[in-house]
């Protein structure tokens, strides 16, 4: 069964071109925001987004790193939450392997733009919505 809906969870990521991601504010409150879909991933165990530096969302995540990313597809009405943490990482070489052609678009001075990171959502459990029902299962 979990095989299955790991699978099921996987393919939901995969088609997915936008993902919503949620943070905890300063006073508890989740705060989400769209954000492009993953640019690399482990499965749906580990996720890579790019963001601004200055942006409110890695303000929040260095104070708070639990975090959940949720994957749509309303075609069919299915979901899939992610719960996990995210991590700000800001070293040169990751900052590389996740840039893109086009990037400079949103970070003018390129890959080493003080303004340019990455994070990464490492997933705990999810929840996978789809056929008016939901199932929780844990990721190892």
């Amino acid at each position: 069964m979990c095989e299955d809906i790991i699978k099921k969870a996987l393919q939901l990521v995969e088609k997915s071109t936008k993902t919503m991601v949620g943070s905890v504010d300063d006073d508890g409150y989740p705060n989400m925001k769209v954000m492009y879909s993953p640019r690399e991933r482990d499965g749906i165990k580990v996720l890579y987004f790019t963001t601004n530096t200055s942006s409110l969302r890695v303000s929040q995540f260095l104070k708070n790193s639990k975090a959940s990313v949720y994957f749509y597809d309303g075609r069919f009405f299915r979901g899939l939450m992610l719960k996990g943490k995210m991590e700000v990482l800001e070293n040169a070489e990751i900052k590389e392997k996740i840039w893109r052609e086009g990037d400079t678009m949103y970070y003018k001075q390129g890959v080493t733009d003080p303004d340019y990171c990455v994070l990464k959502f490492v997933s705990e459990n999810g929840r996978l919505y789809e056929k008016f029902d939901s199932t929780e299962f844990s990721i190892e």
